[in-house]
This record gives C-alpha cells, structure tokens and sequence, in this order.
C-alpha cells in the first residue's frame, strides 16, 4: 500500500527523485519524511533554486544547501544543482544537527540557523506542518 501511495505520489516532477530521500536517509540514519519535509520547506521541491540571505552567503539546491558549506568541503557549485548529490549533502547537515542536539525541533532549527538554533519559530513549524502532510500520506 505505501509502495502504491509513493508512486501516485512521487511520480511528479516534485518527486521525479524521491528514491534519494530514502536511500539519504538510510545512509545518515535520519527520516527520510523529514528530509522531504525540509525540502518542501526550504525550496519547495526545486532543485534549481538559489536564494541570497541577509548575510550574503546563499543557498542552492532542493535543500537549500548554504555556500558556507560548499567552501568547508570545497565542493563544485555545479554539484550542489544534482538533486540525489544535494539530498545526501542535506542528510549529512540533518544528520551533524541531530548529534547535537537529538531534539528534533532543535536539529531542524540548527538545519535552518546553525547554531543560532533555539528549536522554535516559522520555520520549524513549516517544516513539522510538512512532516504531517507527508508523514500521513505515506502512512
């Protein structure tokens, strides 16, 4: 049954890459609903997005991957528009945030702020409000 939901449900260019949130899940040992949550939340589902923060680094990517991280692992720009290679990247940040701090509110808040995170705000209630929707379409 879920197999079928899946497929009804990923099979639109939203979700032409969902095997990715899985199988970066499993690698990382995060939910994978969560990680569809994040993306839903940070890019709506766009692999080609790119946004500009107030402290001039960006973001880029389905998960929104900010360029503070592709200077650290010096990782080509080109790379991060991958979809699979920008969920995995987004897995291994989840995944840093969550040995922090295994609050998943707080984890979610550090996904989203580093660590300014405090584990409360609009974006941690976008993204558990995705969590629901999409927790309870694959249940």
């Amino acid at each position: 049954m879920i197999f079928l939901i899946l497929l009804l449900l990923l099979t639109s260019h939203a979700f032409s890459f969902y095997h990715c949130f899985f199988e970066a899940g499993e690698r990382y040992k995060v939910d994978p609903v969560l990680l569809i949550a994040i993306a839903k939340s940070e890019s709506n589902f766009n692999p080609k997005a790119i946004n500009t923060n107030k402290n001039g680094t960006k973001d880029y990517g389905i998960m929104q991957i900010n360029s503070y991280w592709l200077e650290r692992y010096k990782i080509p720009k080109e790379w991060i528009f991958e979809p699979c290679y920008n969920i995995h990247f987004g897995a291994m940040v989840l995944r840093k945030c969550l040995d922090q701090s295994p609050n998943i509110a707080v984890a979610v808040d550090c996904y989203n702020k580093g660590n300014k995170a405090k584990g409360y705000g609009d974006y941690v209630e976008s993204v558990f409000r995705n969590y629901k929707k999409y927790y309870t379409m694959l249940k």
